[in-house]
């Protein structure tokens, strides 16, 4: 059922509603990032204002909660409907929800944590490693353990994922769900990052100058990773990075903040996470879904391509959608008054979810669940690019998945699965889809790289004259471009590298990742 879209005063028809709001009261001289201020330092910094944490201020409960084999630090203040804010990354921590969502807790119990590997919270992984189904059994641990029943998510980013992915494995103890210039989570192209439009290059000169002197100071002084880091992020800000996902320009204190707490988490977290992450499609996760959803996004969110909202939104046929004036990613602190008027009128309108309503959905989610996972593109983006991952790819390939896969990468992965496991005429084939598929698009660059690996493995099937007319193909080409395969130690630009080929046939490498 369609409901309504207002718009500067028109009433449109839409899948979901959609308001556009703006701040009354924001001092209008701060400098923001449509105003194209540049400063950049001589040289790096390397001194960070001390400054203390925000905690210190405020009225906090403070626990240290066991999930089984780490402790989570965890925070709450306020009396009322329980939330819990999930802070974006992977790898950021909740500090940077201090003190805004203190304004929530007059009509809201609202919980705090790190989850595990960043923050104030164990750096410990457990038996399976880091992954977003621990994350997940992590928050349902902190539920438990605080006594609470149902709870509102606010998701924040990478958190927005996490709290629709918790959603679909237990919507019963959702009572509403609210993500905030959230990750959609969907195996769906968002259009490109808008992050870099309005850096200069000057700042990004900055930037990398600042990089290369902190490098070598690293090296010369021997600085730990977070020293390191943070010194990274403090001089990234002041030369302009702030520009990237921020509508007003922050304080130098908040620039202290975000790098001396707001990005602490184990190494490689990051990475590791964001592949956790993306093996997961959302896509029609939340069709039928009876639990009530807020989308809040930021006018001047650059994160993604201008078309997430639509994209979000379609994807939650049910919710409401709010888009904020003069705001960028961090919504609740660039326009805390439209922020938080928001979710207090959602809390307090909240209506109880029916368990007669939940079954159902739990049926749609099992169909769900089993469509995505049973998809080629799970296998792909859960294996990485490692030999076991090649292993599983490789066992699970049929010629079938060549009539859903298009993408290079995907081709890509394929292809190198069937040389690891050796089997070099599947390869051919899907390498010569990845050219013929580059080929119809315009991609250059991609019908080099499918032409070089089927002379590789021409070569390897000992049709060497066949293989030396593709490398010939890309030689005349003169594509530009290059292509990295860190699995095989292989670096090359494509006209050179087929050039050399032409003199020497290509030898198997052996995938190195584990």
């Amino acid at each position: 059922m369609a409901s309504h879209l207002q718009l500067a005063g028109a009433t449109l028809l839409c899948s979901s509603a959609l308001f556009i709001a703006s701040a009354d009261a924001l001092p209008q001289e701060r400098e923001t990032v449509l105003d194209g201020v540049v400063h950049v330092e001589d040289s790096a910094i390397l001194e960070i204002p001390e400054t203390p944490r925000l905690e210190a201020g405020l009225d906090l409960i403070v626990h240290r909660i066991d999930v089984g084999d780490a402790e989570l630090y965890v925070e709450e203040e306020g009396a009322g409907v329980p939330i819990i804010v999930i802070n974006g990354g992977p790898g950021g921590t909740h500090h940077y929800f201090h003190p805004w969502f203190s304004r929530a807790s007059g009509y809201a119990r609202v919980i705090y944590y790190d989850q595990r590997g960043t923050g104030l919270s164990d750096f410990e992984p457990g038996p399976d490693g880091y992954s977003v189904e621990q994350a997940v059994a992590d928050l349902d641990a902190i539920r438990v353990a605080l006594g609470v029943d149902k709870w509102v998510l606010v998701g924040y980013s990478y958190g927005g994922f996490l709290a629709q992915y918790y959603t679909t494995i237990h919507p019963e103890n959702v009572a509403g769900l609210v993500l905030v210039g959230a990750k959609p989570g969907m195996w769906t192209d968002t259009g490109s990052s808008r992050q870099y439009d309005y850096l200069s290059q000057a700042e990004r000169d900055r930037m990398r100058a600042s990089l290369d002197e902190l490098r070598s100071l690293r090296e010369e002084d021997g600085w730990s990773r977070d020293e390191f880091l943070q010194l990274l992020l403090y001089n990234n800000f002041i030369n302009g990075d702030w520009k990237r996902q921020h509508f007003y320009k922050p304080s130098p204190e908040k620039f202290a903040h975000i790098a001396l707490y707001e990005w602490v988490n184990d190494s490689n977290f990051n990475s590791i996470m964001n592949q956790s992450g993306n093996k997961v499609d959302l896509t029609g996760a939340f069709e039928n879904n009876p639990i009530p959803t807020l989308l809040l996004e930021g006018k001047w969110d650059l994160t993604w391509g201008d078309v997430k909202p639509t994209l979000l939104s379609r994807n939650h046929p049910r919710a409401r959608m709010t888009i904020i004036e003069d705001a960028g990613h961090s919504i609740y602190d660039e326009n805390p008054d439209v922020f938080f008027a928001e979710l207090e009128g959602f809390v307090r309108n909240l209506t109880p979810v029916a368990d007669s309503d939940i079954d159902p959905y739990r049926r749609h989610l099992d169909g769900w669940r089993a469509t995505w996972m049973n998809s080629p593109r799970y296998y792909l983006r859960a294996a990485g690019w490692g030999k076991s991952g090649s292993l599983e790819i490789a066992e699970a390939f049929s010629t079938d998945w060549l009539d859903e896969i298009r993408g290079t990468t995907e081709l890509l992965r394929i292809g190198f699965a069937l040389y690891d496991t050796e089997r070099y005429d599947e390869a051919l084939e899907v390498f010569t889809e990845l050219e013929e598929s580059a080929t119809g698009s315009g991609e250059k660059e991609g019908q080099a790289l499918g032409l070089i690996w089927q002379g590789h493995m021409l070569d390897l099937m000992e049709r060497r004259e066949e293989a030396i007319a593709r490398y010939q193909r890309v030689v005349d080409m003169g594509v530009g471009g290059s292509s990295q395969h860190s699995q095989y130690g292989l670096a090359y630009t494509y006209t050179t590298y087929a050039a050399e080929r032409l003199e020497a046939p290509f030898e198997r490498i052996e995938n190195s990742t584990p």
